[in-house]
């Protein structure tokens, strides 16, 4: 996830709490939804389903948060 800027996802982890929340818990879903989808964890496809929602959701939260940075820190 965000590969692309690595820094600013470092400095972000470093300096804002919401964001390392949002990271944080981004990374927990991720882990459950591949755990799920290599079947090591049984799980209902609406359970997966909104997992991944959850997820995309997060992503796009900590993706407003990357673009107001960038644009304060440019």
């Amino acid at each position: 996830m965000f590969e692309f800027d690595r820094e600013t996802v470092d400095a972000l982890v470093l300096d804002s709490a919401e964001f390392r929340r949002l990271y944080d818990k981004y990374g927990a879903l991720k882990t459950r939804v591949e755990n799920a989808n290599a079947k090591q964890v049984v799980m209902d496809r609406q359970e997966l389903e909104h997992l991944k929602k959850e997820k995309l959701q997060l992503k796009d939260r900590m993706a407003g948060i990357i673009k107001g940075y960038r644009s304060v820190h440019a």
